[in-house]
């Protein structure tokens, strides 16, 4: 049980990271050098960062939950 929530929490963890480093933001950082190919398969690019911010939320959920489960599993265990 253990095993299987680090490996899905860490899963999450590494989802979070690239969706957020996806994401453009003021200097359009590293989804300016991407999305040349993302822009034709999702339309304009204001559509990759509306769906972008949705991903990056339901990560950022599963993160926490997966948080939350590992210390009560630990703490069970102990």
């Amino acid at each position: 049980m253990l095993a299987a929530i680090t490996v899905f929490h860490v899963i999450f963890a590494i989802g979070l990271i690239a969706t957020v480093l996806l994401q453009s933001g003021r200097s359009a950082g590293l989804s300016g050098a991407i999305t040349g190919g993302a822009e034709q398969l999702f339309g304009k690019k204001r559509g990759l960062d509306d769906l972008l911010a949705k991903v990056s939320t339901a990560f950022a959920i599963l993160f926490v939950v997966t948080s939350i489960a590992l210390t009560i599993v630990m703490k069970r265990g102990a």
